[in-house]
């Protein structure tokens, strides 16, 4: 019996031990468990770390590249505004020149109408002094027998169909147009 209370106690101390093995398997499990929650905490630390530097740098890129856009439309308004300003100018330069043009026509042509007048009222005062000349002067003809001219008396024809017919014809068209 004596064996048996040796195995016993020997049974009973390896218990002991065992149980204390687990305990201190546990507490390592615990610790391990602990260790990797902090491990994971730590690396989503990281990770968020990591996800709000690419962002602030994406941000700055876009913002930089924003500015540079703005900066070349900027550009590009300005040179538009630019040619505008110039074709502006053009425009106020050709309507001057053409305004310039329309007064010197404008010009000509009322001295030409102006010139146009004069003679034309000069040739009235010829025409009215000519038609008081002719106005006053009497009206005198001689009476020449040579200059009178008296319209012969035609007899009247009538066929009697001893000419031709196309004969009679022919005399009676030229007595009938004198």
């Amino acid at each position: 019996m004596a064996e048996n209370a040796d195995l016993l106690a020997l049974l009973a101390e390896m218990k002991k031990s065992m149980e204390k093995g687990q305990e201190e398997m546990r507490k390592g499990q615990e610790d391990m468990k602990d260790e990797m929650r902090k491990g994971q905490e730590e690396m989503k630390d990281e990770m968020r770390k990591g996800q709000e530097e690419m962002k602030n740098e994406i941000q700055t890129h876009v913002e930089s590249k924003v500015g540079e856009i703005k900066d070349h439309v900027n550009s590009c308004i300005e040179k538009i505004e630019e040619d505008v300003q110039s074709v502006r100018r053009e425009i106020g330069e050709v309507k001057g020149e053409v305004e310039r043009k329309i007064e010197e026509v404008e010009d000509k042509v009322q001295g030409k109408i102006e010139e146009v007048k004069e003679k034309v009222q000069l040739k009235i005062g010829d025409l009215e002094k000519r038609l008081s000349e002719l106005e006053d002067r009497p009206i005198n003809f001689p009476a020449n027998p040579d200059l009178t001219y008296s319209r012969p008396t035609v007899k009247s024809l009538t066929f009697d169909g001893q000419t031709s017919w196309t004969v009679f014809k022919t005399q009676f068209d030229v007595v009938s147009s004198a």
